[in-house]
C-alpha cells in the first residue's frame, strides 16, 4: 500500500499490541472467521486506497482477537465494544455472525 515503508512499523505496533504478528496474520484471522474486509472495502468504495483496505483487515482482525461477536439481530453500535470496527458492514455483506 501507499507509503508502506513509512507506515508499516506503526501498523505492526498496533497489531503486536493486540497479539497479531503481521498484516498477513491479520488476513489469516479474518479468513478463518469467514470475512474478507479487503474485498468489502473494494466493493463498498472501489476507489479506496490500499491503505484503507489493509486498515480494515487490521481493525477486523483486532476486533476478532478481542472476541467481538455481533449478530445481525443485535447490532447496538452505541453499546458494543465493536462500535468502531468494521463488523456492522462486514456482517451485513456476509450475513454471518463472527
Amino acid at each position: 500500500f501507499e507509503s508502506y515503508e513509512r507506515r508499516i512499523d506503526k501498523v505492526n505496533k498496533a497489531l503486536n499490541e493486540n497479539g497479531i504478528a503481521s498484516l498477513e496474520e491479520a488476513k489469516e484471522i479474518c479468513d478463518k472467521a469467514g470475512i474478507d474486509p479487503y474485498k468489502t472495502v473494494e466493493e463498498t468504495q472501489p476507489i479506496a486506497f490500499e491503505n484503507a483496505k489493509w486498515a480494515y483487515v487490521a481493525g477486523a482482525a483486532i476486533a476478532i482477537k478481542k472476541g467481538c461477536k455481533l449478530p445481525l439481530t443485535q447490532q447496538k453500535l452505541s453499546e458494543s465494544v465493536c462500535r468502531h470496527s468494521v463488523f456492522p458492514v462486514l456482517l451485513q455483506k456476509t450475513e454471518k455472525s463472527v
